[in-house]
């Protein structure tokens, strides 16, 4: 589709953060660089409720080329929460979803991005397990967590995905502002999926690297947000 044809002209980044002070100067300035196929960008980070120092971090940045809105929880509420009050300030035509966490890199966004705007999807995820990326080893356990909950997703909900679990989602703004986001937690991850597929949407899956860390570096996840997923699916095959 020419230029001139596209319908999309700006992308929202929505970052939801807690207690990353490590990082935040470092996605940041990555965010702030990264191509995006042409696209205007906005970041809309949500501090969510962070108590080690990310705050102050913020605080003292420098200015970003890319225009950016904080907004603050007074208290933790969960990354599902932290993105359910970005996305009521997102005005871009996509809006993308970013961790802080340095797991993902930003400079992949023209991947990421390609499939709509090429009209071939319209929702896109970023895929670590494709293959054709450099990826650090991801843990025994988030490894076979992470097949259970995609396999039970394809299996409920008739895909093909190969990383459900994965921070990487892209949408059009139309099919995510039209969604209703119950989930606080990381329950986000399989309600949207399951919600994105009940209603046809097509999902495009790109692999991306992938440099995860393990509990000692700041993992949140744990095996009880693994069960949250399978019930969450379970839940959504069957209620809207």
């Amino acid at each position: 589709m020419p230029d001139s044809a596209r319908p999309f002209r700006r992308l929202t980044i929505l970052m939801p953060v807690y207690n990353e002070a490590r990082t935040i100067r470092e996605i940041l300035a990555q965010v702030d660089a990264a191509e995006t196929a042409g696209l205007e960008k906005e970041l809309i980070l949500v501090d969510d409720g962070s108590t080690d120092g990310t705050r102050e971090a913020l605080q003292a940045l420098p200015p970003l080329r890319t225009p950016v809105r904080t907004l603050l929880h007074a208290q933790n509420m969960g990354k599902g929460a932290a993105l359910r009050t970005g996305l009521t300030y997102a005005a871009g035509d996509i809006i993308l979803i970013q961790d802080a966490d340095l797991e993902y890199d930003p400079a992949e966004y023209p991947e990421l991005l390609a499939p709509i705007l090429a009209g071939r999807a319209d929702v896109v995820y970023g895929s670590r397990l494709r293959g054709g990326k450099p990826a650090r080893d991801f843990s025994l356990f988030y490894l076979w967590g992470n097949k259970l909950v995609t396999l039970t997703t394809n299996l409920l909900y008739g895909a093909a995905l190969t990383d459900m679990e994965t921070c990487y989602k892209v949408f059009r703004a139309d099919v995510i502002k039209n969604i209703q986001i119950r989930a606080n937690r990381f329950d986000f991850e399989p309600e949207i999926t399951a919600k994105v597929l009940k209603r046809g949407h097509k999902i495009v899956e790109v692999p991306i690297s992938y440099f995860g860390r393990d509990k000692a570096e700041g993992k949140k996840l744990s095996w009880r947000d693994g069960v949250a997923a399978l019930w969450t699916l379970l839940k959504y095959r069957v209620v809207n």
